[in-house]
């Protein structure tokens, strides 16, 4: 992949703090992640905007839903995790 050298700048308190976080991975590394990150929640917001602008806003019954179906799927997940996976004929 292309790459090109650019110059930021960073508040001193957090550079340092970046550079230990990102030691072995090394700072470009550990920053081209932050803002590809970035650069999806922000593609993210535009979709939930773009959504609610055709749909309407979520409900709190959808939202109670929703979050009731990630819990329902973190927990399957932790189970398979405790159990040792799933079996390679099982649905994931």
């Amino acid at each position: 992949m292309a790459t090109k050298k650019v110059t930021v700048t960073i508040p001193e308190d957090l550079l340092d703090e970046i550079r230990a976080d990102a030691a072995e991975r090394g700072l470009s590394a550990y920053v081209a992640e932050a803002l590809r990150f970035k650069r999806d929640r922000d593609r993210l917001l535009e979709l939930v905007d773009w959504l609610q602008e055709e749909h309407g806003p979520v409900t709190e019954e959808e939202r109670a839903a929703a979050l009731a179906e990630l819990d329902d799927l973190d927990a399957e997940h932790e189970r398979r995790r405790t159990v040792g996976g799933h079996d390679a004929g099982e649905a994931a």
